[in-house]
């Protein structure tokens, strides 16, 4: 992460955005859930995004509001993303009141696809991208037993995945190929630098 400089006027500033990506296996919402539980001091200031996603909820995906993909396009219409993007068939979508957590200097952490964080860094004035990833075989195993996709499928998201591998500005990567407590631990000590970088701002 580079030093802080005062934010352009017309971005939203104060707080940092935490953009997680990572290939689909990597378990970036296992990493996240397990850091929630342990935050201690830092809960107050983190703020996890529930997306808006074209899929409906089951026990097997990870918590969302489902929409339809005409609703979907109604909220795009009205303005009630702060982000949006379409992947793997879908459309997923960060409400635009995480807007406020940011301005009231808050750390936002959200999912997102690599082309969002395009987006975020138009909008917010401190984003933070977080890479979640695995080996290959290991992602391969747990797309397995995720049970959601078949051989073909799983191969088709691994070549996706392989190739938009390209660095980002600014990430911090973690390699999630241990243990959930390992992990998470890295993960809470990058939300421990965005604190730090919203501390600057406030003290400015």
């Amino acid at each position: 992460m580079s030093e802080r400089t005062d934010p352009p006027e017309d971005l939203i500033g104060g707080g940092v955005v935490v953009a997680v990506v990572g290939p689909s296996g990597a378990g970036k919402d296992s990493v996240m859930n397990h850091a929630r539980e342990r935050l201690g001091d830092l809960a107050k200031d983190v703020s996890f995004v529930r997306r808006v996603i074209t899929r409906e909820a089951n026990r097997n995906t990870e918590d969302h509001d489902s929409v339809d993909e005409e609703k979907f396009q109604r909220m795009v219409a009205e303005g009630a993303f702060a982000a949006h993007w379409f992947a793997n068939g879908l459309s997923y979508g960060l409400p635009v009141s995480m807007d406020r957590f940011v301005e009231g200097g808050g750390i936002v952490v959200a999912n997102v696809s690599r082309a969002a964080i395009v987006q975020l860094r138009q909008r917010y004035a401190y984003v933070l991208p977080v890479v979640i990833t695995a080996p290959a075989d290991v992602l391969a195993e747990r797309l397995r037993k995720r049970g959601r996709e078949g051989t073909e499928a799983i191969a088709e998201r691994l070549k996706r995945a392989e190739a938009s591998e390209l660095a980002v500005e600014g990430e911090m990567t973690i390699v999630n190929d241990g243990t959930l407590d390992e992990a998470s631990e890295k993960f809470i000590a990058a939300l421990r630098k965005a604190r730090a970088w919203s501390d600057v701002a406030d003290s400015l």
